[in-house]
């Protein structure tokens, strides 16, 4: 009770993504996903016109630490999320919402009609938040997803109508 009290809650602002971010997020995707990906990974999608996203560093601190990122492709007015992580230590605190609303938003600029995405069948904090900002299954991909103890487990593809 009394650690809430005299502990500041971290502050998170919500930037546009840069390669300089590549390194942050290979960590942190590193730390969410079975199989991470890595810095040239994220360094040769950003170099794309159609790749764009977001990032949460913290605003309070000196260190500009990563809370979570988003990273989006939209092409010919159909967009996909091609990942989201956000650290575990700020997980339930809506930068998940604050990422996923800069990602539509943006998506929307560009001329997106449609948003997919493929999230693990058993990601419940996914599920919800996908749900809450009005996706819908429309298909699944069965063993898609190594998880960290050898099981697969399936996709669920989701799509968000934008207009």
């Amino acid at each position: 009770m009394f650690q809430n009290l005299f502990t500041k809650k971290a502050v998170f602002e919500i930037f546009d993504m840069t390669a300089a971010d590549c390194h942050d997020m290979s960590m942190l995707h590193g730390e969410r996903f079975a199989r991470g990906w890595g810095d040239g990974e994220f360094h040769s999608l950003m170099t794309q016109d159609s790749v764009f996203g977001f990032v949460a560093r913290q605003t309070n601190r000196n260190d500009k630490s990563l809370g979570g990122f988003v990273l989006t492709r939209e092409v010919a007015g159909e967009a996909e999320i091609l990942t989201i992580a956000v650290a575990a230590r700020q997980a339930g605190q809506g930068l998940g919402w604050r990422l996923m609303l800069a990602a539509l938003r943006q998506t929307i600029e560009r001329g997106g009609e449609s948003l997919f995405l493929e999230v693990d069948e058993g990601n419940a904090a996914a599920l919800a938040l996908y749900r809450k900002l009005g996706f819908r299954k429309v298909g699944e991909r069965k063993a898609y997803y190594q998880q960290a103890d050898g099981n697969k487990a399936a996709a669920l593809v989701m799509r968000l109508d934008l207009r």
